[in-house]
């Protein structure tokens, strides 16, 4: 490793580096600005998201949903052994309906609970 090649793994350490540090930095400055504000930094970490689970559930469904019918369309429509475009395409649809999907029962969750918080 004399010429270029010897730029690869010191590319790579540092931009490990900076990936670790600039996590580090930001983290830091949303804390020291959480605090400037009156806020506990450690309350936003401990804040549950009600439907996380779901949003992974209805993404993973999804892709796997697009997964299928790339493989239906190639095999039985298009008659192709294989075509790549296609998979990543049929995915990216199905995560995205699934993500849809979950957003929309978050936002009726949210507006039943506004509901009930207004008529009390």
């Amino acid at each position: 490793m004399n010429g270029p090649e010897i730029l690869v793994p010191i590319t790579m350490f540092a931009g490990s580096f900076a990936m670790v540090f600039g996590v580090v930095y930001l983290r830091t400055r949303q804390n020291l600005a959480m605090i400037e504000k009156g806020m506990n930094p450690k309350t936003d970490k401990q804040r549950p998201a009600p439907y996380q689970n779901l949003r992974w559930g209805l993404l993973l469904i999804g892709a796997g949903i697009g997964l299928a019918l790339a493989y239906i369309v190639c095999s039985h429509v298009l008659h192709e052994e294989e075509n790549p475009a296609l998979y990543f395409a049929f995915i990216g649809i199905g995560g995205g309906l699934g993500l849809v999907g979950s957003y929309k029962a978050e936002k009726a969750w949210l507006d039943k609970e506004e509901a009930k918080e207004q008529q009390h």
